[in-house]
């Protein structure tokens, strides 16, 4: 038997230590999360992507009484994008989430199916997306989804 260790990179940082761009698509996403649906749970999630041509693409999450119909902000702004600008890479995505009216004091990360499609994203134009995923008490960074999905499944899991 023999052990893996998977390293993860994650930068943690405060509002001010953004770069003006990193500040800009953070308030677009905090902007974005006041437009959610989420009638529900009341976690307002928003989304905006950077792409490569400096266009921002804002989303959020869409709640359904019949659950497995919602949508996250995350999937909602990437398939907004790549239907609409299908030649152009995302270069960075920020998240934000408020819930009673207050932003969240830790960040929120993508969930699961959300990560899987962000990688498709990143492969499909084979340029890593930058991640940041805002908290009233820090910010992560990651400039990769493969560091928050190490263990990846993508098309050459198929070929195997």
């Amino acid at each position: 038997m023999k052990k893996l260790n998977l390293d993860t990179k994650i930068t943690v940082c405060s509002y001010e230590e953004l770069s003006p761009e990193e500040k800009i698509l953070i308030d677009r996403a905090k902007e974005a999360s006041n437009l959610s649906y989420a009638p529900y749970s009341q976690f307002q999630v928003g989304a905006a992507a950077l792409l490569n041509n400096g266009e921002i693409i804002q989303g959020n999450n869409q709640e359904n009484a019949a659950y497995p119909s919602g949508l996250c902000a995350e999937r909602v702004t990437l398939f907004f994008t790549n239907a609409n600008y299908p030649d152009i890479p995302v270069k960075m995505l920020a998240l934000a989430a408020q819930t009673g009216g207050s932003y969240t004091d830790g960040q929120v990360a993508p969930c699961g199916a959300c990560r899987q499609v962000i990688l498709e994203t990143e492969n499909r134009f084979n340029q890593p997306i930058r991640i940041l995923m805002y908290g009233k008490d820090d910010i992560y960074i990651v400039d990769s989804i493969k560091a928050l999905l190490p263990l990846h499944f993508d098309k050459s899991s198929m070929e195997r």
